[in-house]
């Protein structure tokens, strides 16, 4: 199968090709699935609708789209459909990491590959994508929230990274700024921080998830001590162990951001790996697409500090 150090770029979409929704994670409103199809159609592509895309699990007032089994199983059998060209998660809150356990790597692997989509909560299955699928993903917006929806931009941002190739993408803002200078390459990895910590005992215990990577950060709605505490955690995991560099997305709503960059660069900038700050990827207006699992280039230095997608 593929490895982190072998992973191979998927082809772009194209007019016509079929593709997944499904909900592995919180429920999606029925008016956010409908705006989802139209715009999936305008661009050509055949959306296929999961069984249980539209489930609320049945336990009062609960955070989840249905039954973890039914998630499980839709986004399986959209992954094991060798008709689709994609599977779209479509939003995040909270309840991916319950479904892991569910799936099975080695039928997942035999599948033919093709693109998972979607950010936040979805972060639980881009890291299980990369270690026990080896197939790249794309940590973006997803299409039953109003990050997506209610942004011309980030529905432009999503167009773009879908139909086009990987190679020789560029992620960067007028505000990016480096704490720990440098240039280094790695495979891109990473997401929501407080789903990395989540996940900690999703892996085995003697694997370094960071090791030879560069990790991408982001959180939303998290007081500056709690995302002290997730990188605390991180830290004493030893998760960052040989990582080649970090880059801080979006804090939305989690406090003023010279506070959030601060607490960065005292728990971080200690590693001695290139720190870059302000990237746009994560949760809110503006921001980009990043395909995870691929060769990249951390460029915090110069007057143009950013990432280069280089496979």
């Amino acid at each position: 199968m593929p490895t982190a150090e072998t992973a191979v770029p998927l082809e772009p979409l194209r007019p016509g090709d079929r593709v997944g929704l499904v909900s592995p994670s919180s429920a999606v409103p029925k008016r956010r699935l409908r705006e989802a199809v139209a715009l999936l159609e305008s661009w050509g592509l055949v959306p296929v609708i999961g069984e249980h895309a539209l489930d609320k699990h049945p336990r009062a007032g609960s955070y989840l789209a249905g039954e973890d089994r039914d998630r499980a199983e839709d986004l399986r059998r959209a992954w094991t459909d060798d008709s689709l060209s994609a599977v779209f998660c479509m939003r995040g809150g909270y309840g991916a990491a319950r479904v892991l356990d569910l799936l099975d790597p080695e039928e997942l692997r035999a599948a033919r590959p093709k693109l998972l989509i979607g950010s936040s909560d979805i972060t639980a299955l881009h890291e299980y994508w990369e270690h026990e699928i080896g197939t790249p993903t794309l940590f973006a917006p997803m299409l039953g929230t109003g990050d997506l929806m209610d942004d011309p931009g980030n529905v432009a941002a999503l167009k773009r990274a879908l139909f086009t190739p990987t190679r020789g993408r560029v992620l960067t803002a007028p505000g990016a700024d480096p704490i720990v200078p440098g240039t280094v390459e790695g495979r891109l990895a990473g997401g929501n921080l407080s789903l990395l910590v989540m996940t900690a005992g999703a892996h085995p215990v003697d694997r370094v998830r960071a090791d030879g990577r560069i990790v991408l950060l982001e959180d939303v709605t998290e007081d500056p001590y709690r995302i002290d505490g997730f990188l605390l955690t991180l830290l004493r995991s030893g998760y960052f162990a040989g990582a080649r560099g970090i880059a801080l997305g979006t804090w939305v709503k989690c406090g003023p951001l010279p506070e959030i960059r601060a607490i960065a660069e005292e728990m971080l900038a200690p590693l001695g790996i290139p720190l870059l700050w302000g990237l746009p990827f994560g949760h809110g207006f503006g921001v980009d697409c990043v395909p995870l699992g691929l060769r990249g280039r951390l460029v915090a230095e110069g007057a143009n500090p950013r990432i280069d997608v280089v496979e």
